[in-house]
């Protein structure tokens, strides 16, 4: 029975992943238990955990690990040059190194990437859609995540296309937010993006208790209380990625396998936190969703 190794950094209750992931292995007609074998790791939010976690799976002789978000793909990465790793997703895989390219990925590394470095622009349209007087947006970077720098670059430009500006704080998923918020709040920031790899629902509480509406490129970040994101659409993204553990399992060879962008995308807005943030959401915006949370 093939074993396959699940890496997650753990942010979130990993069971946001796995969920969505084991459907779409059901799918694909993959049990749990009966015709394969999963083996889940999280760091549980702190990103220095990742490479251990990593090493535990390579000494289990998985067969193929999944790894979610370019921290975690880095690790598995480092972690073995021989056993498959499967990007659930990835953002921007050439250019943090993951890949050689999208067509021929080389190496031991394949799977989905997000494009969520070019989604942070996103992110800013949705803050001047909303707050059409807002100048002064903060935002949270993650320094243990490769895909910070491309990230950053996309906040800058799109910051300069709308007439935003920006404060950046770079900040760990281990980092203790409350400083980080009361910094936030002396640059007089009048709402806050949160790069995809932070999803620590302690965040996004002190975003509402200091009345800052949130947003991200990650699907996830909305269950978690962030007010809006504009991400890849993840059921795409991870029946991607079982599409790749099929092959693999079958024979297929990482380097040979192109990696694989996301064709639809997904608008959601947590009406929950709008409401303890007493912000008013457009009906229009509303209606554009492709699901509010309520």
């Amino acid at each position: 029975m093939p074993t396959i190794g699940v890496l997650l950094t753990g942010n979130p209750d990993p069971e946001i992943f796995l969920k969505g992931f084991r459907e779409a292995l059901r799918e694909a007609g993959y049990a749990d238990g009966q015709n394969i074998r999963l083996e889940v790791r999280s760091a549980e939010g702190n990103s220095s955990l990742l490479p251990e976690k990593a090493a535990e799976l390579v000494g289990l002789k998985v067969d193929i690990i999944v790894a979610s978000l370019t921290p975690a793909i880095q690790a598995a990465k480092q972690a073995t040059g021989d056993i498959p790793v499967v990007m659930a997703p990835a953002g921007e895989p050439v250019g943090t190194g993951l890949v050689a390219s999208l067509a021929r990925p080389g190496g031991n590394v394949t799977g989905m990437s997000a494009a969520t470095a070019e989604l942070a622009g996103k992110s800013l349209e949705l803050v001047r859609e909303v707050m059409p007087s807002a100048r002064r947006v903060a935002v949270l970077a993650n320094e243990a995540d490769p895909l910070a720098k491309p990230f950053l670059e996309q906040i800058e430009q799109g910051a300069r296309t709308l007439g935003l500006e920006v404060d950046t704080i770079m900040v760990r998923p281990e980092t203790p937010f409350e400083a980080v918020f009361d910094e936030i709040g002396s640059r007089k920031a009048e709402a806050l993006i949160v790069q995809g790899s932070l999803q620590q629902r302690e965040l996004f509480d002190l975003a509402i208790r200091h009345r800052l509406p949130s947003f991200s490129s990650n699907r996830q970040v909305a269950n978690t209380g962030g007010l809006m994101t504009y991400a890849a659409n993840s059921a795409e993204v991870q029946r991607g990625a079982v599409g790749y553990v099929d092959k693999i399992l079958k024979g297929a060879r990482p380097a040979d396998l192109p990696v694989m962008q996301p064709t639809k995308f997904e608008l959601i807005i947590n009406l929950i936190t709008a409401k303890a943030l007493g912000f008013i959401v457009p009906p229009a915006l509303i209606a554009r969703a492709d699901e509010v949370i309520e």
